[in-house]
C-alpha cells in the first residue's frame, strides 16, 4: 500500500521533477501541505489549473487515514511510487510490466534522452486488465496528460477496449489504436528483441550473463526439443521468476539503435 508520505520516503534519484522537490522538502511538513504542492505542481507541469471544486474525478479519491493522506486508483488499489511519479508527467507511458519499463527506459538512455526532464514517465500497470482504470487516471476523464502505451499482441483487444471505454474512439483498428500512441508487440516485448538481435547474439547475452548452461538445459526438455532457437529463447526469457525483468535492458543494450523493433521505437516517439 503506497501513501503520499511512503511515495515521498522513496531514494530521491528515483523521483523526477515535482516529487523529488517534496522529497527534499524540511521534516515535519504536513500531509495537508504537501498535497497542496503536489497539486500546485501537478496543475503547473500539466500547463492546467485545478479548482477546487473542478478536480478531475482521479484526483476526488484521496481519502483521509489515520496515518495520513491516501491515494487509490479508479479500481480502488492503491498507487505504488512508480505510479505516484506519473502525477508530475506532462506525458505517461502505460505498459503492461516491469520488463516493459525497463527495456523502454534502457532505449530512451541509448538515444540519449532523458525521460525525468522531459517530464515523461512510464508507468507499469500490472497486467493488461488493469487498463481501464489507469486510462481512468491519466486519461481524458483524469488528469488528462498525453498518453502512448505498449502491450503484447494476445492483450491488444484489452487495450483496446480500455481505449474504447475512456472515450479515445469506437471500433478502434490497430491503425487507430497507434494514432493515439499504443503499439502493439508481435508476440510480446521478448520475442520482438529477439526478432532484432537475432539468436545468435540473444545467446551471447546470456552467455555473458552466465546464464547459458541454464539455457542448454531447456533446450533439452521434451517440450523444447525440435523448437526454433527462438522460440527456446523466449521461453528461457519467460521463465526464472525475474528474468524477463533482467534480460529487458541488456537486449535492448545490445540493440544495433538501427534495429529497433518498430513498436519499441514509436511508443518512444510518440512522447
Amino acid at each position: 500500500m503506497g501513501s503520499l508520505d511512503e511515495a515521498c520516503e522513496q531514494p530521491v534519484e528515483l523521483l523526477p521533477l515535482g516529487l523529488r522537490e517534496l522529497s527534499e522538502e524540511p521534516q515535519g511538513v504536513g500531509v495537508d501541505r504537501r498535497l497542496g504542492t503536489r497539486l500546485r505542481l501537478l496543475s503547473s507541469l500539466a500547463g492546467r489549473r485545478f479548482e477546487s471544486d473542478n478536480y478531475p474525478r482521479a484526483v476526488a479519491r484521496l481519502r483521509r487515514t489515520d496515518t495520513g493522506m491516501e491515494m487509490t486508483s479508479p479500481s480502488g488499489l492503491f498507487t505504488s511510487s512508480q505510479t505516484a511519479e506519473a502525477f508530475f508527467a506532462r506525458a505517461v507511458v502505460l505498459v503492461e510490466g516491469i520488463s516493459d519499463q525497463r527495456a523502454l527506459e534502457a532505449l530512451a538512455q541509448r538515444r540519449g534522452r532523458n525521460l525525468d526532464a522531459e517530464g515523461i514517465s512510464i508507468v507499469p500497470i500490472g497486467g493488461a486488465q488493469a487498463i481501464g482504470s489507469f486510462l481512468d487516471l491519466f486519461g481524458p476523464q483524469g488528469f488528462d496528460v498525453r498518453l502512448a502505451g505498449l502491450c503484447d499482441a494476445a492483450e491488444e483487444g484489452e487495450f483496446q477496449r480500455g481505449l474504447e471505454r475512456a472515450g479515445l474512439g469506437s471500433n478502434l483498428t490497430r491503425a487507430d489504436m497507434e494514432s493515439l500512441g499504443f503499439y502493439v508487440c508481435v508476440a510480446d516485448l521478448e520475442d520482438e528483441l529477439i526478432r532484432a538481435l537475432g539468436a545468435a547474439s540473444v545467446e551471447q547475452v546470456v552467455d555473458d550473463q552466465g546464464d547459458l548452461g541454464s539455457f542448454r538445459t531447456l533446450q533439452k526438455q521434451p517440450a523444447w526439443e525440435g523448437r526454433t532457437n527462438e522460440e527456446q529463447l523466449r521461453r528461457f526469457m519467460g521463465s526464472g521468476g525475474s528474468r524477463k525483468i533482467q534480460y529487458a535492458r541488456l537486449l535492448v543494450d545490445a540493440l544495433d539503435l538501427t534495429q529497433v523493433p518498430r513498436p519499441l521505437d514509436r511508443v518512444l516517439a510518440h512522447v
